[in-house]
């Protein structure tokens, strides 16, 4: 009894490892959009040319937008890529685990079946 607690505890400990890890990566991602999103209004700016009888290009601020987007993601790449395999390495920790106690399992129902 006590073997399967302490099995029940590392289990339950392991996976709020991984909870605060996607924790990190979604924190990281909100970060990300809050930052795009106080660059909207800098971004859909009339260009200089429009009050000169040039429309703007249609095209321009979602270019403009995607850029931006693409740097700020960039700057933030390397810590997103070290907690993916953090993550990664945590799930098939988990998956090992409950695998290895399953098998456990029924060889322990076993031993205390025979006489």
């Amino acid at each position: 009894m006590a073997n399967s607690e302490r099995q029940a505890g590392e289990l339950a400990r392991m996976e709020a490892a991984r909870r605060k890890t996607q924790h990190q990566l979604d924190l990281i991602d909100r970060q990300i959009t809050r930052r795009m999103t106080a660059l909207i209004p800098q971004l859909g700016r009339p260009q200089a040319g429009y009050r000169r009888g040039k429309p703007p290009e249609p095209g321009a601020f979602l270019e403009r937008y995607r850029a931006n987007l693409a740097a700020l993601t960039a700057e933030r790449q390397p810590e997103v890529d070290a907690l993916s395999r953090k993550l990664a390495r945590q799930d098939a920790a988990i998956t090992a685990f409950r695998v290895r106690v399953e098998s456990d399992a029924p060889a322990a129902t076993a031993r205390r079946a025979s006489p």
